[in-house]
């Protein structure tokens, strides 16, 4: 099985989005097909890599672009789960709404869609606890007849990029062993 060619992709974050780095391997830019839903529980260790990267490059554009501080969108969103579904609900809202099909007032839809969904990321952000310069996982309520909720602890990480490639790695791994996984049980005995 081949790595993940993430590791050896420095700058992501200075690709444009809708461009690809590894456009030589993909056929072309990550968004030439209409855009569509990502249910980011069902996808393919390579379908989930390149989602990552494209989500990545995106969430970069908008943070800079709209001056969103770390409040709203936080360098470690990748890592909860709540923060992915928000930005990638919003990101393919943009690329709707930005469709050169599409009506010319769905921008302006999209802006006040963005104001809401920014409401939300503070909501997501303030219950993640994640911060400019460190992480923990979000907390997590135990309901009765539970064993008690895990104890979450911040970490400090240094590198952003570095953990958003590693996280990426590490995702694509576990999708390819449940693949395996899968492939195996459904093998005749």
């Amino acid at each position: 099985m081949a790595e993940p060619r993430l590791e050896s992709a420095p700058g992501l974050e200075d690709v444009p989005f809708g461009t690809s780095p590894f456009d030589d391997d993909l056929d072309g830019p990550l968004t030439n097909e209409p855009p569509h839903p990502i249910n980011w529980n069902l996808l393919t260790p390579e379908e989930a890599e390149a989602e990552w990267i494209e989500l990545n490059r995106w969430v970069n554009w908008l943070r800079r672009t709209y001056g969103l501080s770390a409040s709203v969108v936080p360098p470690f969103w990748h890592r909860h789960p709540e923060l992915v579904w928000e930005l990638s609900a919003l990101h393919l809202h943009w690329l709707c709404a930005y469709d050169p099909d599409q009506h010319g007032s769905a921008p302006f839809g999209w802006h006040r869609d963005f104001a809401d969904a920014r409401q939300r990321l503070r909501d997501w952000v303030a219950t993640a606890g994640t911060r400019l310069e460190r992480d923990r996982p979000t907390r997590q309520t135990a309901w009765p007849g539970e064993p008690p909720a895990d104890a979450v602890e911040d970490i400090v990480i240094p590198d952003r990029e570095e953990d958003f490639v590693q996280f990426v790695v590490d995702d694509v791994a576990r999708r390819r062993e449940s693949e395996i996984y899968l492939y195996h049980r459904a093998e005749p005995s």
